[in-house]
């Protein structure tokens, strides 16, 4: 991921809107904000890391699907099937901006009981419902269309091909960054160390960066990932998001498959999907899956031998044999409420706004969320799609969402 051209220090000591955290969310409601001919504002990303190595936008499987339980989580999805499809326009067509489209292998939910299975007859009809092509198969049928796949165990299967698969999130990240900057967003490599409140401590009044400048703003929109929670508190606020580690390879199978293989959800959690070229790229976590450090990306050498690879090599035979290229750790945003996003104002804080919790599905979620974002902080409500839902509020009150879709 290239490097962001960004000064180290803010141009203005006060802004009508700071974004802390320029990665995917921070960058996409930027964008939409640059986009909106209702918003004049000045608008400040603050992002610690203008590399994005550690970042989850870098660590990104890059794929998207509709296959949620939820309504609202297929429409999302389905906006950004149609934003990613339709980038060029979208960009006012800038013939900068590259054609991009969904590589669309889709994505295969292998159900191993009757429970499971029921979970995913009653999440189709809520994609049918929705306009998504999602079709359930039986074990023969699996076989009949994709004979690699040992599935003895196996009592159903749900796919979708129609927009769902592989996408270039880092051409649409770098594009909207890239813009939003052209248009007058500022980003600053800097860090915020302190959040100041007004005396009746119902609103934001001003950010302290590392480098010592003391920045005012109207709104400020915490975008910062597996940090939320850190930002939040700075604020005096607590948001219930930590970061929780994932771990992704790539390998080359030496007898590759002879078709695409769709982005495979096993009974165990571990999920596969085709990278091209004979390669494929695997992920996976621990069974113990704790809270970690914020900068803790260490591989856990044992999980691959020891589980991952068995599992693959059950499913799919043909990957008995193969050899690994790459891999990484990285960090889910894991929102402990509900696994669904967090958005809108802070329910005291009335100018504190969350773009925060995606738990593993925020780059598929970016378009729709930043949009979402964006008219809330222009106009006060949401325009486009009603994000209401995901609004903070729900955590106070103790109404979880509940998605069954979770990866």
């Amino acid at each position: 991921m290239a490097i962001a051209n960004m000064q180290a220090a803010p141009l203005q000591s006060s802004y009508d809107i700071v974004i802390i955290g320029g990665a995917i969310m921070g960058s996409s409601a930027a964008w939409f904000l640059s986009d909106n001919d209702d918003f004049n504002g000045s608008v400040l990303v603050v992002e610690k890391d203008p590399t994005y190595e550690f970042s989850s936008t870098a660590h990104t499987n890059s794929c998207m699907r509709q296959q949620f339980s939820t309504e609202l989580n297929v429409r999302i999805s389905q906006f950004a099937a149609d934003f990613v499809k339709n980038i060029r326009s979208y960009m006012g067509n800038d013939e900068r901006v590259p054609e991009l489209s969904i590589r669309s292998f889709g994505y295969m939910y292998l159900a191993d009981n009757d429970a499971f299975a029921d979970v995913l007859k009653q999440s189709q009809k809520v994609q049918l419902d929705a306009g998504a092509a999602t079709r359930l198969m039986s074990p023969d049928e699996i076989k009949k269309n994709y004979p690699f796949y040992n599935v003895d165990d196996i009592v159903m299967g749900s796919i979708n091909l129609v927009d769902e698969g592989y996408w270039d999130g880092a051409a649409v990240f770098e594009w909207w960054r890239r813009q939003a900057q052209e248009r007058g967003v500022e980003y600053v490599a800097n860090e915020v160390v302190d959040i100041s409140r007004n005396a009746s401590g119902k609103r934001v009044e001003s950010i302290t960066l590392k480098s010592g400048e003391v920045i005012s703003c109207g709104q400020i929109l915490n975008a910062s990932g597996p940090r939320a929670a850190f930002t939040a508190k700075m604020a005096g606020i607590d948001v219930p998001v930590e970061p929780r580690k994932r771990y992704s390879w790539i390998f080359k199978a030496e007898h590759p498959l002879d078709q695409d293989l769709p982005l495979t959800i096993d009974p165990s959690g571990v999920h596969c999907r085709e990278n091209g070229g004979g390669t494929y790229q695997c992920g996976g976590h621990s069974d113990v899956d704790p809270a970690v450090d914020f900068d803790d990306f260490a591989m856990d050498q044992s999980l691959w031998e020891n589980h991952v690879w068995p599992v693959l090599a059950n499913r799919i035979p043909q990957f008995e044999s193969i050899k690994l290229s790459n891999e990484w750790g990285g960090h889910y945003a894991m929102n402990t409420f509900d696994h669904n996003a967090i958005m809108g104002p802070h329910t005291e804080v009335e100018n504190f706004i969350f773009l925060n919790g995606f738990s593993g599905h925020g780059l598929q979620q970016s378009p729709a969320m930043g949009r979402g974002t964006a008219e809330f902080l222009t106009y006060g409500e949401y325009r486009s799609l009603d994000m209401t839902p995901f609004n903070y509020q729900r955590i106070v009150e103790n109404r979880p969402i509940i998605e069954k879709a979770i990866i």
